[in-house]
């Protein structure tokens, strides 16, 4: 980019509310299923069905609100956004523009060692559209109306961002504090967590904004970081040759790493806003704002400084295990159960962290149990098996949530710690590895390493390292 310009973004961030229902309706909010098989005549805008509000959405667009600073709005009402789209069945959405129901907050995000806060413009609730599927060889365009209906919350931020790092930073905590709460999954992959970035370019001291477009619907951090790096790019270039940058809607090509223009930007009177005949404002009292706030969970800042305290944890081991709600609600469990932080903590960010990124998993579909975690620990601890063993009966208990006892004894993986039997073995090994054996008694203290390993090996990872370094030991001096 060049020195002279500077990018001001900011996002439009659609959440998933993790709701067993639609926003107005009873139908399921599953994700997958056979196309048009949740939905009713509420959720495909049948004539004359009406709405009905699902109070767990406004308690969750509440929760959020509270863990991002935000002012409830007690008197909040939904209006209808009309378009025409061939996934949206009313040909409008309900969403809320004149009271959304969070307002004027704020979270704070760091990069590089440097602290900043995000203003939160507005949050408010919408109901998410269909889903169009186009089939190429058919060359048709066909609908699925499962998604039609499921309760969304919108973040606004403020255009406060100034890189694609701080806005990575951004909705790292935006997904990190909806994940900790419970209110969604926040899975890009899924859609549950989508993102529409507005970007413009201004020169570096300019107090206006230059004109912005919007890249929509961006599902993974790599497509808006380079989705932000590309139109930055692009504006400058054309302030540059002195042409104009026109407001509009944009697609990144992710595989072409560039963006083509969808239509012009609308403005909101371009919808047609007008309040929603068929549902009541919204009167939140106090109570139930003081009742949400009591029931908030832990978040991250507060569960980091008690790890660190309560289970003598290095910070950087604890800032690791609390990125995610999964790991960290893995290592309490496990931890309550054998007492033991530093070794669960070191499985966690050992192996359970290779075998996510080896399987390409995300550490939600860990589906392993903490009672069988914490029995490996304990067996590890007593001396049953070794370092080396223990690695293949997790990775067992990863795939299949054996139980460890009954799995080691099954295939005979318990330490050996028969003097007489090691002691057979590592002669064994000094007869076949005499340059070894004379490398170490020249003074090369390190072939004794090779010596444990072949012995190791030959007694298929089961023998207790320590034993077998001291038995060598001896009988090479």
């Amino acid at each position: 980019m060049s020195r002279e310009y500077e990018t001001v973004i900011g996002l439009e961030v659609h959440v998933e509310l993790a709701t067993k229902t639609k926003i107005f309706c009873g139908c399921k909010t599953d994700f997958g299923g056979a196309p048009n098989t949740h939905t009713c005549p509420i959720c495909t805008g049948m004539p004359g069905a009406l709405p009905i509000l699902n109070k767990k959405v406004v308690e969750y667009a509440m929760a959020v609100g509270i863990a991002t600073n935000c002012e409830i709005t007690k008197y909040s009402k939904f209006d209808r956004k009309n378009y025409f789209y061939p996934d949206n069945p009313q040909n409008y959405q309900i969403s809320q523009l004149y009271l959304p129901i969070c307002r004027n907050g704020k979270v704070e995000i760091e990069v590089g060692g440097v602290k900043k806060e995000i203003g939160i413009h507005e949050i408010h609730m919408e109901e998410d559209a269909g889903k169009l599927v186009h089939d190429e060889w058919e060359d048709v365009s066909i609908v699925d109306y499962n998604r039609s209906g499921v309760p969304l919350i919108e973040i606004v931020s403020e255009p406060d961002m100034r890189s694609a790092d701080e806005v990575i930073a951004y909705l790292e905590k935006l997904r990190q504090t909806i994940q900790y709460l419970g209110a969604s999954d926040c899975k890009l992959n899924e859609g549950s967590m989508r993102a529409d970035v507005n970007i413009s370019v201004r020169k570096i001291g300019q107090k206006e904004f230059g004109t912005r477009t919007e890249m929509k619907n961006l599902n993974s951090f790599k497509a808006i970081s380079h989705a932000i790096e590309g139109e930055t790019e692009r504006q400058i270039e054309l302030l540059e040759m002195n042409r104009e940058v026109i407001q509009e809607t944009r697609r990144w090509d992710d595989n072409k790493e560039s963006s083509k223009s969808m239509r012009s930007k609308e403005d909101a009177k371009d919808y047609r806003y007008f309040p929603d005949p068929d549902l009541p404002p919204i009167c939140i009292p106090d109570e139930w704002i003081q009742k949400v706030k009591d029931n908030q969970p832990e978040l991250r800042e507060e569960k980091l400084e008690r790890y660190k305290k309560d289970y003598d944890i290095s910070e950087y081991d604890a800032s690791l295990i609390t990125e995610s709600k999964h790991l960290a609600d893995l290592f309490e469990e496990t931890t309550a159960i054998c007492n033991k932080p530093k070794r669960v903590v070191n499985f966690i960010l050992g192996e359970l962290l290779r075998l996510l990124k080896e399987k390409e998993m995300d550490d939600s579909d860990i589906s392993f149990s903490p009672e069988n975690f914490a029995k490996l620990i304990e067996l590890v601890d007593s001396g049953v098996v070794n370092s080396t063993v223990s690695k293949q009966v997790f990775g067992e208990i990863f795939e299949n949530n054996v139980d460890p006892e009954v799995y080691i004894k099954e295939n005979n993986l318990m330490v050996v710690n028969d003097d007489g039997e090691l002691e057979k073995v590592i002669e064994e090994v000094i007869s076949a590895n005499p340059k070894s054996v004379e490398d170490y008694k020249a003074g090369k203290k390190k072939a004794i390493g090779f010596l444990v390993g072949q012995t190791m090996k030959a007694m298929q990872g089961k023998a207790n390292p320590g034993k077998v370094n001291q038995i060598l030991t001896e009988k090479l001096q």
